[in-house]
């Protein structure tokens, strides 16, 4: 099915879609993968690539093959919400703006976030296009300091018709994908697909299962006019895997998981008078002291159900004056799981039942659980008007994101972590609050065409207004304060529920950008822009319980610049950009140790300035002496990023943490005939960090550099020995040469050994699909 984009962010560039220069099965649309005409580095994944990623793989995964993104996540798909990371340039995964279709995507969080990889299938995908440093000032995002990803979706096909496809692979993994097309029934076009994923966890006992559905449908007035309607529904539930220290997962080995069983031996009674009649006897149970007992895996499970309502429309008014607006509606639910020790719960227990709570005396491991819910809704709305050689632009988005977190621990039958869950019993309460963000941005750009079309010259500017507010209970003083130490002493009355709250007004935010055509081959860019957003981790800091109203954090900052070439050519197109950003507010995410759970849980610390510097390389490359049947890319990034100021115990002009000065990417794809695809492509992420000190006072937070390497074969198409032509089989290889690295970190700010996650062992699929 050929891509058909309809999306806010795309429809500008169809014109320029004429001209495919280097051709080939899996090459695509150079200019979009290169961003011909944008004044700012953009590159893109193109449809044709994105058939080509393994069945089932994470939208976020896809970032990997472009220049400037270190992406580590767990698991060949890598589906573990709580197993992701993304960095560029300066910035991390909570600091880049998603937009899928015109609609924002929020905030990136597993708690209470829009991920993007929860509302995409990769076979519904048209192009997943980036900028890296500075999106474009009509993108709608409070979380993005400059970058911005796009994923756009495909247009119901003009034909009647649909796809099924199947894959199996290892770890015990099904996935079906089934989509449905009407064709155009008199302006009238559209789809719905399922896709359901199962599988194994890679490492432990525990399984994948994912329900995915998209649909969309549109009408067309005439050939500028449309509508669409979209809907995306994903039911999410998987269970936890642990992170270790490397000391950790030196002595396990990286293929540690929880227990499968209950061990036997590590449950011993406690005697407690439990209706406090001064007297043990039969009218009082027996709770069960658990010890360390708290590595059951049934303990350790995330649900989310999400759903996405959309409505996209596009209109050229009058001659030389055209709007797009988008509407959209998020419901957001879900909860998590995690196990709490007796002695744990135990003192919190006591700090509660001290001041009155109704709250029940722990019977031995308590079901840890978390619910996130709420929901987004907005609208963007914007104009393009022509006039002379101005290309003019203005428009506005509105958005509220409410937001219900809530947090307790509840009793399991007989104490035991496989006992069924005692929802009346609650051992003590942690939060209970809904946080609430009003977002409104406004833009203006105008486009200047100069020197006969060869010039471009873009100056823009926006505006930023966000209000936050946080109403209930924030954490444990807001229900109890310890004074004589945990679990004893006196306690006093907590704070009871609270309201904070913070305005972020941004100064008027320019960007400014240049496009030069040195030939009908050749351009060179440069753009400036700078940018503001609501500090991540936004939650965690306001729900800190204080007795004082605490200063409201500084909104992050950036600036950014860039200066690149690009060529597109008959054999070979590419890019190359320097950049320079300064970044101030930096908020970044440290880690502490649950004693209960033994897993790390994040807190925010402002660490100051951060400079970057660097350069992005990337290209395609088709030399004639091969018949134009084999094809090379490569992408090579130099970032340099380092901390400015000393926070904590943190030096300045270290490293950042998580952030590798090398990263490098490349593959050749192979093509002897009409009926056969092959690929093979490695991708090099070079010595980074897990600290902010570069690793002076714990080796093992130093992570050495690895190459990952994968291949597919894909089999489908015209042929001779009788094959449908309709059907294909493509296989899909991760990590052939099976490296064995600690991939993925929660970075932490302290002195002490940082948490990592393995990298998955080699990982094969194969996927049989039929088009009809």
């Amino acid at each position: 099915m050929a891509p058909a984009y309809a999306q806010e962010d795309d429809s500008a560039d169809e014109a320029r879609f004429e001209a495919v220069v280097v051709e080939g099965r899996r090459v695509s649309q150079t200019d979009l993968a290169i961003g011909q005409d944008e004044a700012s580095n953009t590159v893109a994944v193109t449809r044709k690539e994105l058939l080509s990623a393994p069945s089932g793989i994470s939208g976020l995964k896809m970032l990997e093959s472009l220049p400037g993104f270190n992406v580590q996540t767990d698991g060949a798909l890598g589906l573990y919400e709580f197993g992701n990371s993304v960095t560029v340039r300066a910035f991390n995964l909570q600091q880049i703006g998603f937009v899928l279709d015109g609609v924002p995507m929020g905030r990136s969080d597993a708690f209470g976030g829009s991920p993007i990889f929860r509302y995409v299938d990769n076979e519904n995908l048209g192009s997943v296009v980036a900028s890296p440093g500075a999106g474009d000032v009509s993108l709608p995002s409070y979380a993005s300091l400059g970058p911005i990803v796009s994923y756009n979706t495909i247009a119901p096909s003009d034909e009647a018709g649909g796809m099924l496809s199947y894959t199996l692979g290892d770890d015990d993994l099904q996935r079906t994908f089934v989509k449905l097309e009407t064709g155009d029934i008199n302006g009238f076009s559209a789809y719905l697909s399922r896709s359901k994923t199962d599988s194994d966890l890679w490492r432990g006992p525990g399984t994948i299962d994912r329900e995915h559905i998209e649909g969309k449908m549109r009408y067309e007035f005439d050939a500028d006019t449309f509508v669409t309607a979209s809907y995306v529904s994903n039911d999410f539930f998987d269970y936890d895997s642990p992170s270790n220290s490397r000391a950790g997962f030196e002595a396990v080995g990286t293929d540690y998981g929880y227990s499968e069983t209950l061990p036997e031996g590590c449950i011993s009674p406690v005697s407690v008078d439990f209706n406090n009649d001064g007297v043990i006897n039969d009218a009082d149970y027996v709770p069960l002291q658990t010890g360390s007992c708290t590595g059951y895996y049934q303990d350790r499970v995330n649900i989310r159900q999400d759903s996405l309502y959309a409505l996209n429309f596009e209109s050229d008014l009058v001659e030389g004056l055209s709007t797009k607006a988008t509407l959209y509606y998020e419901d957001k639910d879900g909860f998590g799981v995690s196990p709490d020790g007796y002695d744990n719960t135990l003192s919190r227990y006591q700090d509660q039942v001290e001041v009155g709570l109704d709250v029940t005396h722990p019977r031995g491991v308590q079901y840890g659980l978390s619910g996130v819910g709420g929901t987004r809704k907005g609208a963007v709305l914007g104009f393009e008007w022509e006039l002379a050689n101005h290309t003019i632009e203005a428009g506005g988005w509105y958005e509220e994101d409410e937001y219900h977190r809530t947090q307790k621990r509840l009793n399991n039958a007989d104490g035991s972590a496989d006992g069924a869950v005692l929802f009346d019993e609650v051992a003590y309460y942690r939060r209970d609050y809904v946080s609430v963000r009003d977002t409104m941005q406004y833009y203006l750009k105008d486009t200047i065409s100069l020197m006969e079309d060869r010039l471009k010259v873009e100056v823009g500017a926006k505006l930023l207004d966000i209000d936050y507010s946080l109403d209930g209970y924030r954490d444990y003083a807001d229900y109890a304060i310890r004074v004589g130490g945990a679990g004893g002493g006196d306690t006093l009355p907590g704070y009871g529920p609270q309201s904070v709250s913070a305005t972020y007004t941004s100064d008027l935010l320019p960007n400014v950008g240049a496009v030069y055509d040195l030939s009908d081959t050749d351009q060179v860019f440069a753009s400036f822009s700078m940018n503001y957003a609501l500090p991540r981790g936004a939650d965690d800091i306001f729900s800190t319980a204080t007795s004082f109203v605490a200063p409201a954090p500084d909104a992050e900052e950036s600036t950014n610049y860039e200066i690149g070439l690009r060529t597109n050519r008959a054999t070979f197109n590419g890019a190359v950009a320097a950049f320079y950003t300064s970044f101030d507010n930096r908020l970044v995410t440290g880690n502490v140790i649950n004693p209960a759970t033994l897993q790390p849980e994040s807190f925010s610390v402002n660490a100051g300035s951060t400079t970057a510097y660097g350069v992005e390389v990337s290209g395609v490359w088709q030399p004639e002496m091969f018949d134009r049947k084999l094809y090379g890319d490569v992408n090579l990034t130099y970032n340099n990023a380092t901390n400015d100021d000393t926070f904590l115990d943190n030096p300045s002009g270290s490293l950042l943490a998580d952030s590798p000065e090398w990263i490098f990417s490349g593959g050749i794809t192979w093509e002897p005939t009409e009926w056969f695809v092959g690929n093979v492509s490695t991708k090099y992420t070079g010595d980074r960090y897990a600290d902010f000190r570069e690793a002076v006072d714990s080796p093992g937070n130093k992570m050495e550099g690895y190459f990952l390497w994968s291949a597919y074969a894909d089999i489908g198409g015209p042929n001779n020995f009788g094959l449908p032509e309709n059907v294909s089989l493509r296989l899909n290889v991760d990590n052939i040469f099976d490296e064995d690295t600690l991939a993925f970190t929660f970075t932490t700010t302290g002195g002490g050994d940082a948490f990592f996650r393995p990298l998955n062992p080699r990982t094969v699929q194969a996927t049989l699909t039929v088009a009809f």
